[in-house]
């Protein structure tokens, strides 16, 4: 075991947050070795201030590479864009604890390919959310990382080893796991270039023949109903979605829409939580476009999560949500609504990522459940 934790390093020290959870000396599958040297090039960092790639902190964006390998990520990749701070960053970082709770079902797919996996398997969660497909094979190790501190300090509680990272910079060296996988993760990256970039960052940390399985929404919704019940934005945005400004919706302002039901990731069970959502945005009705009906398949949602009453004052977050305008309060249903950013990928749109990736090829892809889903393995 010492071997395959001396490979795990990280890439930008400085931009990793460690929140492991004390263990015991004595390792076992499922659980990682938190006290292991191979943690010592990574600077453990609170998770009340993390050092988010993109976000300001240029201490962290000139943190070293492992190896002295750049791995041909732009800087205009790395950076986040304005419209996934606010929109997915600040979001499940103000509903994590509501977002966890409601996050235990295992998707089928996903449970099948971690079972599949033989005994010993060192297996990535990348965008691991709060964590429950970690040690879900009690026979494999297990790390993870997610973006969000707050379920990144869920995990921790729950005795993971996990880290606050970025999808298109992933803490690793290359080749230290057998497998890994991206759960309803990608549809959250504005550009094409943010989603190839995380693509390449899983099969980066996977050893050749390893597998990975990633998973986004489909526009193609066996629900057809729930398009029309999400916040469509302006297809035609700057397409790095770095303008400080706000994003613009189709403007609406003028009627109300239909609830807006919240959506199991895993299952795609619908929950209905609300009769009728306001749809206007203060400060956005000037940057407001009515779409062309005959444009391009829609494919940029903002799909609400509405957050109870009670659940929304922890930490205060909602309360500067409210007063920034990132959430509105509906006061019938007694919810905080944030709007989360979905890019909801159409069919072969997974596959055109992978297009021209020499180190990694195709060896499944299927719809389930409004999923794309593909199984890249490592060449």
């Amino acid at each position: 075991m010492i071997q395959i934790f001396s490979r795990i390093a990280a890439r930008s020290p400085r931009r990793a947050t460690s929140a492991s959870h004390p263990s015991s000396s004595k390792h076992r599958p499922g659980q990682f070795p938190c006290c292991s040297p191979a943690y010592r090039g990574i600077t453990a960092i609170s998770t009340s201030n993390p050092m988010r790639s993109g976000d300001g902190n240029s201490e962290g964006q000139d943190a070293p590479l492992a190896e002295g390998k750049d791995h041909g990520c732009s800087p205009g990749v790395q950076s986040t864009p304005d419209i996934e701070k606010k929109y997915v960053h600040r979001v499940y970082d103000a509903i994590a604890p509501h977002f966890s709770s409601t996050r235990f079902a295992k998707w089928p797919k996903v449970a099948g390919f971690l079972n599949s996996l033989r005994p010993g398997s060192v297996v990535l969660d990348a965008g691991c959310g709060n964590g429950k497909y970690l040690g879900f094979n009690p026979e494999c190790f297990y790390i993870g990382c997610d973006i969000s501190p707050p379920l990144i300090e869920i995990c921790a509680g729950r005795g993971h080893e996990v880290f606050v990272a970025d999808a298109v910079n992933l803490p690793y060296r290359e080749n230290v796991a057998d497998a890994a996988i991206s759960i309803a993760v990608l549809h959250h990256l504005s550009t094409e270039d943010r989603r190839r970039k995380a693509i390449e960052e899983l099969i980066r940390v996977v050893k050749r023949g390893g597998l990975v399985l990633i998973t986004v929404w489909a526009v193609e919704q066996e629900d057809k109903s729930l398009l029309n019940k999400w916040t469509p934005l302006c297809d035609k945005y700057n397409e790095e979605w770095v303008d400080p400004s706000s994003p613009m919706v189709r403007n609406k302002s003028a009627t109300t829409l239909d609830s807006i039901e919240e959506t199991d990731e895993d299952t795609r069970a619908v929950k209905q939580t609300d009769d009728q959502l306001k749809n206007s945005y203060d400060g956005l009705e000037d940057k407001t476009l009515i779409m062309d009906e005959h444009d391009k398949t829609q494919q940029e949602y903002f799909v609400p999560w509405h957050l109870p009453f009670h659940r929304a004052e922890i930490g205060g977050a909602s309360a500067a949500a409210l007063q920034n305008g990132l959430a509105k309060k509906d006061d019938k249903k007694g919810t905080v609504v944030y709007n989360r950013y979905y890019h909801i990928f159409v069919e072969g749109e997974l596959q055109r990522l992978v297009a021209g990736m020499k180190n990694a090829a195709i060896v499944d892809q299927f719809y389930d459940k409004s999923n794309w889903c593909i199984v890249l393995e490592k060449l």
